[in-house]
């Protein structure tokens, strides 16, 4: 991998680690790429936020190719993961502690199994409100954090599929392939208030998008291996 490649444009693809932020990841890849090329500017970016408590495919562009960015964000997702049913978390996910405990005794595994298909096709989902997206200008986790009550409209979202892998309970694994903008942690408090319980998303993999798989990712070590 050289300088002009790199220049010209590159799709890479990278298993973001657990704990990274995705800024994190195309910082360390831009800083690589300028130190081992000797460029002084280069253009880095990434196609689509995977939060720090999530693993798995990232999809970097560099050089000419940061315009096929917004191509690459409209494209299908496949996530792996576990809910853990019977709690529920202000964050939906495991950045924040449980604030709520919940029965979970009347829940069979043919109950979770059916619940899922509540969940497929187009569906109003309400995001986090511990999430970057913004309201009159402000993060919605600003709001959050503050303590400050904001109302937030739905959107629509689109699930193919939708499945369960394992139960374990209270632990559920599931695979879920969605479209843009749908938010697994939403997914996971609707999910236990279908079942009558709570729930909330205790681990979050990025296995696809689009046709790249993450099996066909980097981590930043052997990225830097390839690099000049």
């Amino acid at each position: 991998m050289e300088a002009e490649e790199f220049k010209e444009g590159k799709i890479l693809l990278f298993d973001k680690p657990l704990g990274w932020t995705s800024f994190q990841l195309v910082n360390k890849v831009r800083w690589l790429i300028r130190k081992s090329c000797n460029i002084k500017k280069i253009k880095v970016g990434h196609a689509g936020t995977l939060d720090p408590l999530a693993s798995g495919l990232l999809i970097i562009c560099t050089g000419k190719f940061t315009k096929k960015i917004e191509e690459y964000q409209g494209q299908e997702k496949e996530y792996t993961g576990t809910f853990t049913l019977g709690a529920t978390t202000p964050s939906y996910d495991m950045e924040t502690d449980v604030d709520k405990t919940f029965e979970t005794d009347h829940i069979s595994e043919e109950d979770i199994e059916g619940a899922t298909f509540e969940f497929l096709g187009e569906i109003d989902q309400i995001p986090p409100v511990f999430s970057a997206l913004k309201k009159n200008g402000k993060r919605l986790y600003e709001f959050a954090r503050a303590g400050e009550e904001v109302d937030i409209p739905s959107r629509k979202v689109k699930i193919t599929e939708f499945e369960i892998t394992e139960i374990r309970f209270p632990e559920v694994n599931f695979r879920v392939v969605c479209s843009k903008g749908t938010y697994i942690r939403s997914l996971a408090n609707d999910f236990g208030k279908a079942l009558g319980t709570g729930a909330y998303l205790s681990s979050l993999r990025r296995t696809k998008i689009g046709g790249f798989l993450v099996e066909d990712a980097l981590d930043v070590t052997a990225f830097e291996k390839l690099l000049p």
